[in-house]
């Protein structure tokens, strides 16, 4: 496996760095690293994240976590799979402040054909401060709302969480599908019995969107992969073009 070292070779930092994988590391990189070895996973596993993703500071992402193309993860992020594992982040998706992802050992959801702990789809948004925890499946432009917590659920494309409500229990949301704000939808009725997304609430899930897109790029060209001494930003590998 090769990997992408923040800082020149040779150089005393690069002491005890061999483990950070192929990634958008710089010197702002957080917590990237394999997950632990333990009864619940006996293979440690490299977190895969696209180029083109940002991952903000003071974040950590842990074990068997793929992280997708344009993915915006900001600072404090938790993406933990050490027990439940893998994790699947979609194309354009962004995890906010404070989000929290874990998931419970040897319990999956399926998406063509394969396992997962937790997988979010593309173009999905997971609000400050939310807890996705597997076994859970978030389809296609779902908007997750803040502190909302989504437990052993499947969230149908387009639905709308909002903020502080729980779903758990297995419950199964059809598509574009609106959680009112502080509900707890812990029972399949409850969740058959949800109306469908309004226009405010879908306006808001784009717009978020349309502004998260622009994170990516906009931060890397911030901060680039390494800073000089006197804290400017600049990416190494296009100075040696």
């Amino acid at each position: 496996m090769a990997y992408y070292h923040p800082f020149s070779r040779g150089s005393a930092w690069q002491q005890g760095l061999d483990y950070f994988p192929r990634g958008p590391v710089n010197l702002f990189a957080r917590f990237i690293s394999p997950n632990p070895i333990t009864s619940a996973n006996s293979v440690q596993r490299f977190p895969s994240i696209h180029p083109t993703a940002f991952l903000g500071p003071f974040t950590s992402v842990i074990g068997d976590v793929h992280i997708s193309d344009q993915v915006f993860v900001a600072p404090t992020a938790t993406l933990r799979a050490d027990e439940g594992t893998p994790f699947f982040i979609g194309s354009s998706s962004n995890i906010q402040d404070g989000v929290i992802l874990h998931g419970l050992a040897n319990q999956h959801v399926q998406v063509s054909n394969k396992s997962y702990s937790i997988y979010i789809g593309n173009r999905a948004s997971i609000a400050h401060g939310a807890i996705i925890h597997g076994p859970c499946l978030i389809e296609d432009d779902v908007f997750v709302g803040f502190k909302a917590i989504v437990f052993n659920a499947h969230i149908g494309q387009g639905s709308y969480i909002s903020n502080d409500a729980l779903l758990t229990n297995g419950v199964r949301l059809a598509p574009n599908r609106f959680v009112p704000p502080g509900a707890h939808i812990d029972t399949q009725a409850k969740a058959d019995s949800l109306g469908s997304v309004p226009k405010d609430a879908e306006e808001l899930a784009e717009q978020v969107i349309r502004v998260y897109s622009e994170f990516p790029p906009s931060y890397d060209a911030m901060f680039g992969t390494r800073r000089c001494s006197c804290g400017i930003a600049y990416n190494h590998e296009k100075l040696l073009r």
